[in-house]
Parts: structure tokens; sequence; C-alpha cells
């Protein structure tokens, strides 16, 4: 029942910008923080950034993205964005977003963003 649907991959440019959504489903997405993660072929998952649930009045950032990735959430639609600038190759990954609450986590089917000139 409860979903996770990312979209707003694809391919850009280095110095290029995407947004990713993220658009919840199926359960009080309100209640629930939420955070973005990225996997390389070969990789374990890296946390890029997460938000607190409610107002969202918590962020926090990977070093590796801090200063250009910006996490976000509008509960009246139920979605989590991730505005991505400055991209860079390194940035090319499939990204995921996961829903946290004390009674437990769950993912998304993730979405590809490729950086390449």
């Amino acid at each position: 029942q409860p979903q996770l649907m990312e979209s707003g991959g694809g391919s850009v440019q280095p110095g290029g910008s995407l947004r990713l959504s993220c658009v919840a489903s199926g359960f009080d997405f309100s209640t629930y923080g939420m955070s973005w993660h990225r996997q390389r072929p070969g990789k374990e998952r890296e946390l890029v950034a997460s938000i607190s649930s409610r107002s969202g009045t918590s962020t926090t950032y990977a070093d590796s993205v801090r200063g250009r990735f910006t996490i976000s959430r509008d509960n009246a639609k139920n979605i989590v964005y991730l505005q991505m600038n400055s991209l860079k190759p390194e940035d090319t990954a499939e990204y995921y977003c996961k829903a946290i609450r004390d009674t437990g986590s769950f993912w998304g089917q993730g979405t590809q963003v490729f950086v390449s000139s």
C-alpha cells in the first residue's frame, strides 16, 4: 500500500540543474522524515540529504552536495523534492527517496541521473 515514486531524472551537462520529485501515497506523508540517497554500480547507497517530518525545519546534507543541492517537502501535495544545481559527473547515480518513521522505513524505486558532457 505505501508507495514512493521518484521522477525527474535524466541527462544533464556538468554545471546544469535537475529537480527530482518523490510522490508519496498510501501513508500519512507529513508524519515521516524523508531522505534522498544515491547509488552507483558496485557502491553502497549514500545518504545525500534528509528533511525532518511535519514542517521540515531540520535538514542535513552530505558534504559532497552541500551548497549545491536543496531538499524540501510539500505536505499538501505529498511530495519531497531534491533541487540539484551545479551538477558534476560524480553526481551520476540512481537516486532513491526514503520515508522514515519510528515504526519503520521504506524506499522508492529510484530514478537515474546522468551528468556528462
